[in-house]
């Protein structure tokens, strides 16, 4: 096995990885992503026991348990950027033995839910309701920078999805990636299901204007009429294209679950929206905590 150098995988001086300050044996094999770190406490207060806390920079994270189940609820800040340290660092934490710094020979795989807010771009996705990604788009262009392998159904979405919006060219090459089977199936119920497009910003880059003019102006139009047989766009965010792309490099099974706090089609924003992200927290817990 080749080793894995001081300068690539950096390791702290109490044998946690860097960023996330988090040693091996501190992570569960269950993880609940989301991105504000003060939403980390929100999804711990429901655990039965917290077993460990860690925090660095915009990183937070609490293990512990609900019933015999193991979880470990992580903070990602905003944007792709953030989801590249965040996975990359769980999937070393799981797969490299630190003492040698070589990838362990059994590989562990990990499922990682994402929970976190988005805009839906569905007239028939309502705020304060929930969506799980089929799909993600990812016009952020992290994942082009790794080698990637696409199944034929995702090629055709992908090529449908470029024809359909002309954005190959101008802008960062999209990519393609779906959510785990295995997680997935247990998300129907009381889910809205679509493809979620995953952007590199939340004013221009999702069609907002405020002082700057859009090289797209029609983007949201764009991305709501997209159609490719019974696939459509359901809503867009900042980080699904990211978790899912390196998840299934990886080998991890991963899930992203939004509520729905803004519509922008009907132009309609959530009158509570910490009720829908807490209402969807508890949904998940109770799936997760089953499993």
């Amino acid at each position: 096995m080749n080793r894995i150098a001081e300068s690539e995988l950096i390791i702290n001086s109490r044998g946690a990885v860097y960023h996330l300050d988090v040693r091996p044996e501190e992570l569960a094999d269950t993880i609940i992503t989301v991105g504000d770190p003060d939403r980390v406490g929100e999804v711990s207060k429901h655990f039965d026991k917290v077993e460990s806390r860690s925090q660095h920079r915009e990183f937070v994270t609490h293990t512990g348990h609900i019933g015999k189940k193991r979880i470990s609820v992580v903070s990602t800040g905003i944007g792709t950027d953030n989801i590249d340290i965040v996975v990359n660092e769980l999937d070393a934490l799981a797969n490299i033995d630190f003492e040698s710094r070589t990838v362990k020979p059994k590989l562990t795989q990990l499922t990682i839910v994402r929970v976190g807010t988005s805009g839906a771009l569905q007239a028939d996705v309502p705020v304060d309701s929930f969506v799980a990604s089929t799909h993600a788009i990812g016009v952020d262009n992290l994942l082009n920078f790794y080698r990637q392998e696409n199944n034929d159904e995702e090629m055709h979405l992908l090529k449908a999805f470029i024809t359909h919006t002309q954005m190959g060219s101008q802008y960062a090459a999209p990519y393609i990636a779906s959510a785990g089977s295995s997680i997935q199936k247990h998300f129907v119920e009381g889910f809205h299901h679509g493809i979620t497009v995953t952007c590199p910003g939340f004013y221009g880059p999702q069609g907002r204007v405020l002082r700057l003019g859009l090289t797209n102006p029609d983007l949201i139009d764009q991305l709501t009429a997209f159609r490719y047989g019974n696939h459509r766009i359901t809503n867009f965010e900042m980080e699904t294209s990211g978790i899912y792309g390196l998840g299934k490099l990886l080998g991890h099974q991963c899930l992203s679950l939004s509520a729905i706090v803004a519509n922008r089609v009907e132009k309609e924003f959530s009158k509570d929206g910490a009720a829908a992200v807490q209402n969807l927290i508890t949904k998940t817990l109770g799936i997760i905590s089953g499993l």
